[in-house]
């Protein structure tokens, strides 16, 4: 069975997006500082070697994506499909309609149980990635996350969208890898349920 894993570039003092982070400005101001480790020099394409490389190959070998609807559609729903497997979105409401340009894009209503098994079940064995910070709090609050891949960026930026700005309870994590590198300490966990 696939498992699901949550993966997010934060800054030192939790945030995954910068301040001002609207549809007009996604990720905020100064977001690109969060994703620099990962990109080439010119930041137009993901690095394909060393550590950075290989973390950006884990990540596109995903079978599936589950993402939150505020975080797809300020991502433009990555053109139609994250790195071209299915995506899926967990919604309050049906989709707008430039989603039907999109067919590997599916809208979740039900909740995150029935999105996750949904991922799940598309991605034929293959990890889900998990996006945003509202989706991957309901998946840790539902029990249905299974690994949480930070990658730990140098900066503190103050003001912003924090990644688990509103667990219910304590949740326990272990530590299953550290890559330590100048740009990032990249760290993957295993929730314990």
């Amino acid at each position: 069975m696939s498992g699901s894993v949550l993966y997010m570039s934060m800054s030192l003092d939790g945030y995954i997006a910068g301040p001002n982070d609207e549809p007009g400005n996604p990720g905020g101001d100064g977001f690109i500082r969060l994703h620099e480790w990962g990109l080439t020099p010119d930041k137009e394409a993901h690095r394909t070697d060393g550590v950075a490389g290989r973390l950006n190959e884990e990540y596109n070998a995903t079978g599936a994506v589950l993402a939150g609807r505020r975080t797809a559609e300020q991502a433009g729903h990555w053109g139609g499909g994250h790195h071209g497997v299915p995506t899926f979105v967990l919604s309050h409401r049906p989709p707008g309609p430039s989603v039907a340009d999109h067919p590997l894009v599916t809208y979740v209503t039900d909740g995150i149980a029935s999105a996750m098994a949904q991922a799940k079940a598309a991605a034929g064995g293959r990890e889900v990635l998990v996006h945003g910070a509202y989706t991957a709090q309901r998946a840790l609050e539902a029990g249905l996350l299974d690994e949480v891949q930070i990658h730990q960026v140098p900066v503190l930026l103050g003001r912003g969208r924090r990644l688990f700005d509103a667990l219910p309870s304590r949740i326990e994590l272990e530590i299953v890898r550290v890559i330590d590198t100048p740009e990032a300490t990249h760290i993957r966990y295993r929730v314990r349920h």
